[in-house]
């Protein structure tokens, strides 16, 4: 929709709110699985903008829900609380040049703050149909998606639609990459470095599996991307043993449901034979997200989305594919879509920098992509 001149000035007057939420939430430490610090502190916050209804699930999904009847359908907006990093003790976070620094900044604590603020301006309106704005968890690489699974598995066929906002301004994820991950271990006999010489090492066996894993020819179907990757390696008792057990964990990527299913088949050749050699290998599935599915009328779902790219960014957002809470609905043949909330880079280091200038931009295109829902 476009935005009328009251909502222009409700953004305007409100980047300000929005930079101090973020200061606050981004400092909360919140793993996947561990988010109820950051859940707590949105819920605090819903209290305190009035509402009176929002409630966390046992997922610790906030859902704040909007003109939600029993049986009404369904509109979901979300933003995760979770971040990639593991720590439990307060994140670092500096400014500096109107920048902000720290881990998860913007993906996707500023998105998250985004959305909220933009639904605040709507909390006294009516809705067409039902709108939940969720403050959803475990998005994050081993999260599995575990809070929009929820979503999904609570409401069901009343959803007709999801938009998760966690990205840059100028992308639109219209195409799910899908993933599998996991933990591979290696074990041997193992014995003295000097004394029991030629035994199996099982970093020497782990080593040859992440060379052959590597060596796969990486499928293709159209236009499809597909990728692999050892993200850790652990294993070993001291330089002078020879390691008896190794671990790492491993996952491929596509965005095409023939090519995830190419490289499943190549990763479970390969681990048998390794174990037709003799190689004790242990294999544990962590994550399974699923590509997408053909949805009849999903350019008609997009068309106002890419409107609003036009009239409130005033660029041509660009559709590319990425791996998001879009994926689970996609796959299930909900139309769904990861929009941006403001721009940042550096995600997934701890050096992640958000540029505080594209707040207000963000809030303006959510507002106007969130109020296509409101009367």
């Amino acid at each position: 929709m476009k935005l009328t001149a009251q909502m222009e000035r409700y953004a305007a007057q409100t980047t300000e709110d929005v930079k101090q939420f973020i200061r606050a939430l981004a400092v909360i430490p919140a793993p996947s699985h561990h988010e109820a610090q950051r859940a707590a502190y949105v819920m605090d916050w819903l209290h305190k903008q009035g509402v009176d209804n929002a409630y966390i699930d046992e997922a610790l999904n906030v859902i704040w829900p909007m003109g939600v009847t029993e049986e009404n359908d369904l509109y979901v907006f979300m933003a995760h609380t979770d971040v990639v990093f593991p720590d439990t003790t307060p994140l670092p976070f500096r400014e500096d040049g109107g920048r902000f620094y720290a881990p998860g900044v913007g993906d996707d604590t500023a998105r998250l703050a985004v959305l909220l603020h933009a639904a605040r301006y709507f909390q006294h309106h009516a809705p067409k149909t039902g709108v939940l704005i969720v403050a959803n968890s475990c998005e994050e690489g081993l999260g599995n998606l575990k809070g929009c699974r929820a979503i999904v598995g609570t409401f069901g066929k009343r959803i007709k639609g999801v938009i998760t906002v966690d990205g840059n301004l100028s992308d639109l994820v219209t195409r799910a990459v899908g993933s599998h991950r996991y933990r591979v271990t290696v074990r041997t006999e193992g014995g003295h470095s000097y004394n029991d010489f030629g035994r199996k090492n099982a970093i020497v066996e782990m080593a040859a599996l992440i060379g052959a894993l590597y060596a796969v020819e990486l499928p293709s179907h159209g236009d499809s991307k597909t990728t692999c990757n050892v993200g850790t390696v652990t294993g070993g008792t001291s330089v002078n043993t020879i390691a008896q057990e190794a671990t790492m964990l491993y996952e491929y990527r596509s965005d095409d449901i023939v090519c995830l299913d190419a490289m499943r088949q190549h990763f479970l050749r390969i681990i048998d034979a390794f174990r037709a050699e003799g190689t004790d290998v242990a294999v544990e599935l962590l994550g399974d997200r699923p590509c997408g599915a053909e949805i009849p009328g999903y350019d008609a779902y997009l068309a106002p989305i890419l409107a609003a790219g036009r009239e409130v960014l005033g660029v041509e957002l660009r559709c590319t594919s990425g791996s998001t809470d879009a994926n689970y609905p996609l796959s299930l043949g909900i139309p769904a879509v990861c929009i941006g909330g403001c721009d940042a880079h550096g995600c997934h280091t701890r050096e992640e920098c958000l540029h505080t200038d594209t707040l207000q931009d963000g809030l303006r295109f959510v507002m106007a992509v969130l109020g296509d829902y409101f009367g």
